[in-house]
């Protein structure tokens, strides 16, 4: 007979997600904030650090669960990015690299005014960049956004986790090797994985709809392919330790070029996207620890307040020349602001390759758990001033 611990640890995780599954259907109807703001609190609440119902993260089915999750969410992003837009709206491109490079400077800046050692301010500075997808796509899909602030948002995004992606490979290396001679390349080491990592998710996003077309199921059955598609495509990335970021995002974008339908009523991938979101947000927000978050609580406020600032004037500033008022530029590059789950993903697997981060994913605690409650509420508020939500 397993002993009542066993039994207990054996449960920690289903009982965390019930748990959380409640919190967000409860508060949400009393309090009309997005529901993964409330998986979240329950993530940081029933911790190892804090109530202590979970066990310490590690390495293991948890984490690929949310790279899974996180997976289907980028798969969905990038199935939403028109290129042909990009190519006759170029400013819109320009803006995002713009407010992505300001972001960088600006939290750089913050981070060593407040003591923080180089290459932690250099990390800060390339996950500051990042726009959580997950935040932004679920919360987009629970308001039925659409129209000019919500497909340049989506657009946005997938931007800055690029950008941001391909920055932190770059500092992460440049971490291992301590010399700045190995700086160049870091730069290419990290460009060339993006590029293979690109290059696996659009065979992907190929293969796939023609399978499809081949079945005759592209209609009935896309969904619960695409979905196998992805968590095979996230395996391979681990397996040959690429991005499956920059993997999952090519698979939506080429997956939409093969003009498989993917309609309203299989946003989120039903009813395992809608678990598989729950348990990626209590795992991000379970990797806190509360006394990291009150140390940080100074430098918390200060980055997401920089970050607020370079990517709403870094989008409002080019907001006439790619088409839209600057009141809607503004509501842009304010809904940027959710990044949490994505620096979480990012942390963790810079720790699976060997870079001591515990420290640093310390230092962020607080950034982290701001951006986690607050993002998705600042996107839902984006949203609705906007008058681009079918559902308040």
């Amino acid at each position: 007979m397993p002993d009542l611990l066993s039994i207990l640890t054996g449960l920690a995780w289903p009982f965390a997600i019930v748990v959380a599954w409640l919190a967000g259907e409860f508060g949400s109807r009393w309090t009309g904030l997005p529901r993964i703001s409330f998986y979240g609190l329950v993530g940081f609440a029933l911790a190892s650090n804090q109530v202590g119902v979970l066990p310490p993260m590690s390495a293991g089915p948890v984490l690929a669960l949310a790279d899974v999750a996180f997976g289907l969410i980028l798969f969905e992003l990038g199935y939403r990015i028109n290129l042909r837009w990009l190519r006759t709206n170029p400013w819109l491109g320009v803006a995002g690299i713009v407010e992505s490079a300001s972001t960088f400077a600006a939290v750089y800046l913050v981070a060593t005014a407040f003591g923080a050692a180089v290459m932690s301010a250099l990390m800060l500075a390339s996950l500051a960049m990042s726009t959580s997808p997950a935040a932004v796509v679920r919360v987009v899909n629970e308001m039925r956004g659409s129209g000019q602030v919500t497909e340049r948002v989506l657009h946005l995004t997938a931007l800055n986790c690029v950008l941001s992606v391909f920055t932190f490979n770059i500092v992460v290396g440049f971490w291992i090797f301590h010399s700045s001679a190995d700086l160049g390349g870091a730069a290419v080491n990290s460009l060339v994985a993006l590029l293979k990592s690109g290059v696996v998710g659009a065979i992907f996003g190929v293969a796939v709809p023609a399978l499809l077309r081949h079945l005759g199921k592209s209609s009935t059955d896309a969904t619960v392919a695409f979905a196998l598609a992805v968590i095979l495509l996230v395996s391979v990335t681990y397996a040959t330790r690429l991005s499956p970021v920059v993997a999952t995002l090519a698979f939506g974008l080429a997956a939409r070029h093969g003009r498989i339908a993917f309609p309203q009523a299989q946003r989120n991938f039903g009813a395992l996207g809608e678990l598989l979101t729950v348990l990626l947000f209590v795992f991000a927000a379970s990797n806190l620890d509360w006394a990291a978050v009150v140390a940080g609580a100074l430098l918390a406020l200060a980055v997401v307040g920089a970050r607020l600032f370079t990517k709403t004037l870094g989008v409002a500033l080019f907001s006439h020349l790619s088409g839209i008022s600057w009141r809607k530029g503004a509501l842009t590059g304010l809904a940027l602001a959710p990044a949490s789950v994505f620096i979480v993903l990012l942390l963790e697997h810079a720790r699976l390759a060997g870079v001591d981060v515990l420290e640093e994913l310390r230092a962020m605690a607080a950034v982290i758990l701001l951006l986690e409650v607050a993002g998705p509420i600042i996107v839902q508020r984006a949203l609705l001033w906007a008058s681009e939500a079918r559902e308040a």
